[in-house]
């Protein structure tokens, strides 16, 4: 199942990227767009749907531990494992606009949980804003008229075939995840660990596992945007769309520990990234290993406090 799941995950990767370029080429959009927008929601997907079953089945606090974990492993595991395969170069518009964007959300998540709960009416705050950012977003790209120079792939690229490419990424991105952590929990298990290790370690990777995979793919065939757009957009979908769909279908508690500790570091990873975007003109494998070095720091600290 592990070794399954990790092949379906790199073909899905591939067709992913594929898809998304064609796309993106087709519709005049730039790939940056694409990875904040098309791949960064769908490989977020699974986290909403987690979520909003959790909300169904009266565990909603459950949203709030699978935003924050997915949102501090996607830039300090994610990306730093990225940049350490493949250095990337982050554009003008993820420094000015993408990665603000980013840290407003954060912020207001932060200010949102401060009484221990999200209701309806900060849900219907938090996915306004993100359709209208979304919006925003693909007009101002349209009007730029960005070309992708791509041969390869915009041969007999059509959108329909984009989309076809788009959608087997997806699901093969959905069911290599699943299947690799089912994998990796047999075999962890088989390990006598705990489910409290597992839960932080195996089934935290695993579900980072489609933007790690988009991420690599991407920077592979040097879509450098779509990589950074990936990540940077599937924590902005996290906080807004995630949290703020399912607040909207019954209130989300806030447990105490996590504004005492969890937040601080999803707020501090975000800040965190703008010496890692403005200094230098790469993201390189040093600012990968600090980053992962932030990673295995906070697994550490959780595991010290079970």
């Amino acid at each position: 199942m592990l070794i399954l799941g990790l092949v379906i995950l790199v073909v899905g990767g591939e067709l992913l990227v594929k898809g998304a370029v064609t796309i993106a080429n087709n519709f005049k959009i730039s790939p940056l767009v694409i990875g904040m927008t098309v791949v960064s929601f769908g490989t977020s997907a699974p986290e909403l749907l987690v979520s909003l079953q959790a909300a169904l089945d009266g565990n909603p606090s459950i949203s709030i531990g699978n935003v924050v974990g997915s949102n501090i492993a996607n830039l300090a595991l994610v990306l730093a494992i990225t940049v350490l395969i493949f250095p990337i170069v982050a554009e003008r518009q993820t420094k000015i606009v993408d990665w603000p964007m980013m840290l407003f959300a954060t912020f207001l998540f932060y200010i949102f949980s401060l009484d221990n709960q999200v209701v309806f009416w900060e849900g219907a705050i938090l996915v306004s804003i993100l359709i209208t950012f979304t919006f925003l977003l693909i007009r101002k790209s349209r009007k730029e008229n960005k070309e992708i120079d791509d041969e390869e792939l915009n041969e007999n690229g059509s959108t329909p075939k984009g989309l076809i490419l788009l959608a087997g990424g997806l699901v093969g991105l959905y069911f290599g995840s699943e299947w690799f952590v089912e994998g990796a929990v047999s075999i962890a298990k088989a390990f006598n660990l705990s489910d409290r290790v597992i839960g932080v370690t195996v089934v935290a990777f695993g579900t980072s596992a489609p933007e790690l995979v988009a991420s690599t793919v991407a920077a592979y065939r040097q879509q450098t945007d779509i990589s950074v757009g990936n990540l940077i957009g599937s924590n902005l979908f996290n906080i807004m769309a995630v949290l703020g769909i399912t607040s909207m279908v019954t209130p989300i508690s806030v447990e105490a520990s996590v504004l005492s500790f969890d937040m601080y570091w999803v707020i501090g990873i975000a800040l965190a990234m703008l010496p890692i975007l403005f200094i230098g003109k790469k993201i390189g494998r040093i600012k990968g290993l600090l980053l992962l070095a932030t990673y295995i720091t906070y697994i550490i600290l959780v595991l010290s406090k079970t």
